[in-house]
């Protein structure tokens, strides 16, 4: 009787542990999923890792101080486009707004569609590097040889002179990468689903 007891024990005890195993296993990769864009939220919001922000207005303060903003661009592997800045680099008052423009050509023999990261050095500048305007929120899709000019309305953020690791910043490069992207397919109406449900009856 004993015995028996034990043995419903032991395998009792051998399921517990499989559950809280398999329970472990679960929320971590949980955790992992969700890392990602909790990640991102996190660099959007502090400006970490060079991510500049994006805000929906002009700065309505504009200081008697000038800084120089230079302009990188670089195409990943895969995407066959020509993208450089118009302008190298540009010199603004702080809290100015200004537009610049970059160019992309697709050279290929059929369309295309990337997606551009950006980020920019100093990597604390980015809490301050402010967009109103980008290319960057998009998917940009490109016929074959089609070139185009997008651009990018930003101004810097007049408190950037106050922080000890930003006041004494001269100069900011802004750089993006286009990467390759699958082209975002529309969604399907509900009157187009019944149409199509209608056309296998």
């Amino acid at each position: 009787m004993s015995k028996g007891g034990a043995g419903n024990e032991g395998k009792l005890g051998n399921g517990t542990i499989v559950t809280v195993c398999l329970t472990f296993v679960i929320a971590m990769l949980g955790m992992a999923y969700a890392a990602v864009p909790l990640y991102e939220m996190f660099c959007k919001v502090t400006g970490y890792g060079g991510t500049t922000q994006r805000v929906e207005q002009a700065s309505s303060v504009i200081l008697d101080r000038k800084i120089k903003v230079r302009f990188d661009a670089n195409t990943a592997p895969g995407l066959p486009w020509s993208f450089q800045p118009v302008q190298r680099e540009i010199e603004l008052k702080i809290g100015e707004t200004v537009m610049v423009n970059y160019r992309a050509r697709n050279n290929a023999s059929f369309e295309t569609t990337g997606q551009a990261t950006f980020n920019v050095t100093p990597e604390a500048t980015g809490a301050y590097f402010n967009k109103v305007q980008c290319f960057c929120f998009t998917e940009t899709t490109l016929k074959p040889g089609e070139e185009m000019e997008m651009p990018v309305l930003f101004f810097i953020d007049p408190a950037i002179v106050d922080p000890v690791e930003t006041k004494n910043v001269h100069t900011i490069t802004l750089s993006y990468t286009f990467f390759p992207h699958e082209k975002t397919k529309p969604v399907a109406s509900a009157s187009d689903a019944g149409g199509e449900a209608a056309k296998k009856l």
